[in-house]
């Protein structure tokens, strides 16, 4: 009876699937970080940066995981090379005394099986605020080029710009930008 017993339990535990968190290493030629703004209530401009790394570490049984994204502000591309350089002045991205920008999580929020949110800590020129970006899309499956595990996102998230010491032309220039950042990760 003992050794049945101890059968049935080594059976059921076999059958409980541990929790594994896997990590996935951002892909910078499918991450493009956006940003956008009122430029006079004239129009909604809209930039990107061209380079981006990171990782995203997910533990789907669980629902739990982390996310560390870093953003070379030199690459900052507007569309018009004369104003890339205006923009990493003093006044704006400051790139030469704070090149990157990043993006670290203390929380991710799934509804079922979605990841719905992101908790974290943005920090720009130095300053560091808490941001939640709202998931609009995420996916994970089995990436057709590469043959291994991929998951990707749209994220997208509201911050003020004199909340990080840029208010240059405010109230002009809107004081509130989104963020939209389109992520592809390829797991490790």
């Amino acid at each position: 009876m003992k050794r049945s017993l101890l059968a049935l339990t080594l059976a059921l535990l076999s059958n409980i699937s541990s929790a594994a968190p896997e990590t996935y290493i951002i892909d910078g030629n499918h991450t493009m970080p956006r940003f956008s703004y009122s430029h006079f209530g004239y129009s909604t401009q809209l930039s990107k940066f061209d380079k981006t790394s990171g990782k995203i570490v997910l533990d789907k049984e669980t629902k739990q995981g982390s996310v560390d994204v870093t953003i070379d502000m030199t690459s900052v591309n507007t569309g018009y090379p004369l104003f890339n350089e205006h923009i990493q002045a003093e006044d704006f991205f400051n790139t030469s005394k704070f090149p990157t920008a990043t993006f670290t999580s203390n929380k991710l929020t799934f509804k079922g099986d979605k990841l719905a949110s992101i908790d974290g800590t943005l920090t720009i020129k130095g300053i560091s605020k808490p941001v939640t970006f709202e998931v609009t899309s995420f996916l994970c499956m089995p990436h057709p080029i590469v043959k291994k595990d991929a998951c990707g996102a749209n994220a997208t998230a509201v911050v003020k710009r004199t909340d990080f010491n840029m208010g240059k032309h405010v109230p002009y220039v809107s004081d509130e930008v989104t963020i939209d950042i389109p992520v592809e990760a390829v797991k490790e």
